[in-house]
């Protein structure tokens, strides 16, 4: 549930309850109607920008009777407007709805009809799940799960979501990042591997000259003291190979290591 149409469904409420009951499912992500209704206005710690929320359907559970939940800056305003209708000594923050024949899901239907939307499968599970898969995309799943009061299995299965906008991130580059598979520049940003390149390769050149200077001299025989040099022997034939030594044609032995 995009926040464009969250927006036109709050648009089209009837009244200040009502708008927060779809802020409490979309940007809250309460269980409706069983936390909307337990909701107090005590449970709401302005100063620490906090909301405690009851869970009759955790309640069971050891530590599952309530959670806190981040005030969020989408959902203070409707809050504050309850706030500022509530008589003197109200205990509730929903009021108006919570008589046993006043069937939310039934209201929240026409409500997406007046917004020009067409109604869909569990209307205001889908908002909780459009909040714990956005806030996913920017908080550890661990901490999400505590705030919207499940575990990371059920949200794995029933509530997180692929949407069109993680598709769009996916196919746009990264601000000041270049895509690529060449090994050394993926995720390097554009100025700094132009810096990188002409930095380079003086280096690369450098390793070339000293390549160049280390290079071994050309062989070179190594005689012994008291050989002599087979350079100063005239040309001669290699005598066939056999048992004794070989020897040059002029019968000297030339030492070569």
């Amino acid at each position: 549930m995009t926040l464009d149409v969250t927006e036109k469904l709050i648009d089209a409420c009837p009244d200040a309850e009502w708008r927060l009951i779809i802020a409490l499912s979309r940007y809250g992500g309460l269980r409706c109607p069983s936390e909307h209704l337990s909701l107090r206005l005590g449970d709401v710690d302005w100063e620490h920008n906090r909301v405690t929320v009851r869970s009759p359907k955790t309640a069971h559970h050891p530590g599952g009777e309530s959670r806190v939940i981040p005030l969020f800056p989408e959902l203070r305003p409707h809050l504050e407007a309850v706030f500022d209708q509530a008589e003197p000594g109200t205990e509730f923050v929903i009021t108006r709805y919570r008589n046993k024949n006043s069937n939310l899901r039934t209201q929240f239907l026409r409500i997406i009809k007046r917004a020009g939307e067409k109604p869909w499968p569990k209307p205001f599970q889908n908002l909780r799940a459009s909040r714990q898969t956005e806030l996913t995309a920017t908080f550890p799943l661990h901490v999400v799960c505590r705030w919207i009061g499940n575990s990371a299995l059920i949200a794995d299965k029933h509530y997180l979501q692929v949407t069109d906008d993680h598709y769009k991130m996916a196919t746009e580059p990264m601000a000041g990042f270049q895509r690529g598979t060449e090994s050394g520049t993926a995720g390097v940003p554009r100025d700094q591997k132009a810096a990188q390149n002409p930095a380079q390769q003086p280096a690369a050149q450098s390793g070339i000259d000293s390549q160049d200077m280390n290079k071994a001299p050309e062989k070179q025989t190594m005689l012994r003291p008291d050989a002599t040099a087979c350079d100063t022997i005239p040309e001669w034939e290699a005598p066939p190979a056999g048992v004794e030594p070989a020897t040059l044609a002029l019968g000297k032995p030339c030492s070569i290591l």
